[in-house]
């Protein structure tokens, strides 16, 4: 790889990450099988089991700010962009340059921290402790049933919540997390009908288009391997072995218990016919470009 597609590739990287947290999105799930379940006109049970990435979490987050007080000459071919070394006037330029510009990439690493801290409950994503704070947060929150941080912002989750149909649902909520960031949203309309959304299982929803178009890639999952991916060919690592975004790969089943009518969904079978009721299922992976959705209502 040129000296050249590497500085490309890290700014991408980094853009892409505040990019995305500014947007509010700033997790996405990895491996995972999920279900919601309306077990009549007014209750519902809702399970997530398995992965989750929290980018502020991730050494993808920390990838500009590990670069800010090493300095490093780059140069390269103006016609091949291949690299090449420094000559010593050069090197001489561009640390001159990287002195000058000491304070503001201080102040933008402060203030990169703070919005971090600000969409994770006032966590410093910095603290070697972060993770573990996050842990006992979740813990104390009811549903949240196991919390494991595997590593590099990728946590195992078992959540799992029964409850009345008499309020909107969102997973997940955290407390002290703004919520902009849903896997599943659950919506009660008037005459007994209830509206599913899954955004989050969709790896280039609406929602993230205009931004993929921006940063030229198609998903945040895609943008953040390619960052890890690249800073792990840096350290003389194997990209497929170092430990980064988890591949969004799961399963969404929305279950209609007897009495309940499925009017509408996106799924591509169709309602799948079971004891005590009808299914929906969604297999769901990083080439899913519509978000699951459904619209159930209590039989007449």
């Amino acid at each position: 790889m040129t000296m050249f597609s590497t500085i490309r590739l890290r700014a991408a990287a980094v853009l892409a990450v505040f990019a995305f947290v500014l947007s509010g999105c700033f997790m996405t799930p990895g491996k995972f099988t999920s279900e919601l379940a309306i077990t009549g006109p007014d209750s519902f049970t809702f399970s997530y089991e398995g992965e989750i990435f929290f980018l502020g979490l991730s050494k993808l987050a920390q990838m500009d700010a590990a670069n800010t007080d090493n300095f490093t000459a780059n140069c390269f071919d103006d016609e091949t962009y291949e690299s090449r070394d420094c000559t010593p006037e050069e090197e001489a330029i561009q640390r001159e340059e990287w002195e000058a510009g000491a304070a503001e990439r201080a102040e933008q690493a402060k203030k990169q921290a703070q919005q971090m801290a600000a969409i994770m409950g006032g966590i410093d994503p910095s603290d070697p402790k972060a993770a573990d704070e996050l842990v006992k947060l979740l813990q104390r929150q009811k549903g949240w049933e196991r919390v494991v941080h595997k590593g590099d912002g990728v946590f195992d989750v078992s959540y799992r919540v029964s409850g009345t149909m008499g309020h909107d649902f969102t997973f997940p909520m955290i407390e002290g997390f703004p919520q902009t960031n849903p896997f599943v949203q659950v919506f009660l309309r008037k005459g007994g009908q209830v509206r599913i959304n899954a955004p989050g299982f969709a790896a280039q929803s609406t929602d993230s288009a205009g931004l993929g178009t921006v940063l030229g890639a198609g998903s945040f999952a895609g943008l953040a391997a390619m960052g890890a991916a690249e800073q792990s060919r840096e350290a003389g690592q194997d990209p497929a072995a170092m430990p980064g975004v988890p591949v969004m790969d799961g399963t969404f089943t929305v279950r209609a218990a007897a009495g309940m009518r499925i009017l509408a969904n996106n799924t591509d079978e169709g309602p799948v016919t079971e004891a005590g009721g009808e299914a929906l299922i969604w297999p769901i992976n990083q080439r899913t470009a519509q978000a699951p959705t459904a619209l159930i209502a209590a039989a007449p």
